[in-house]
């Protein structure tokens, strides 16, 4: 695996700053730090030390034509996730999702929203699947 592949999975610490970036769509290292810093008890060093190894795990992509440097997301929050979810279906649920499913919802108690939205997602997936 090269160090700039798509595979390479962010850490939690990434995924904090990725949360960042891809709430702000770019970021300094100081607006990252700004951000983070106090909620997560990291130091500036620690902050601007992920972000480059972040860009050399091709997780970030790095505007230095301007200063101080611009950092964003090397991929959208949406394939990250799933490549996210992709891998602990595999790993932890056997290739299930119904039982990653299962798993989530019997974890934390969901919103009256998020149940609509869930059943709203299960009744596109079976018209995909009757029509296919």
């Amino acid at each position: 695996m090269s160090a700039t592949s798509p595979d390479r999975k962010p850490t939690d610490a990434e995924l904090a700053i990725l949360g960042v970036i891809w709430e702000r769509r770019s970021a300094t290292v100081r607006e990252v730090f700004n951000e983070l810093g106090e909620r997560q008890g990291v130091g500036y060093t620690t902050v601007l030390k992920l972000m480059q190894i972040m860009t050399d795990k091709g997780l970030l992509e790095r505007d230095a034509t301007v200063r101080p440097q611009v950092f964003r997301a090397a991929r959208p929050q949406k394939q990250t996730q799933g490549q996210l979810v992709r891998d602990l279906v595999d790993r932890a649920f056997a290739g299930s999702p119904g039982n990653l499913v299962l798993q989530a919802l019997s974890a934390r108690k969901s919103t009256p929203e998020e149940l609509r939205e869930i059943r709203a997602m299960l009744d596109a997936l079976e018209r995909q699947e009757g029509g296919a």
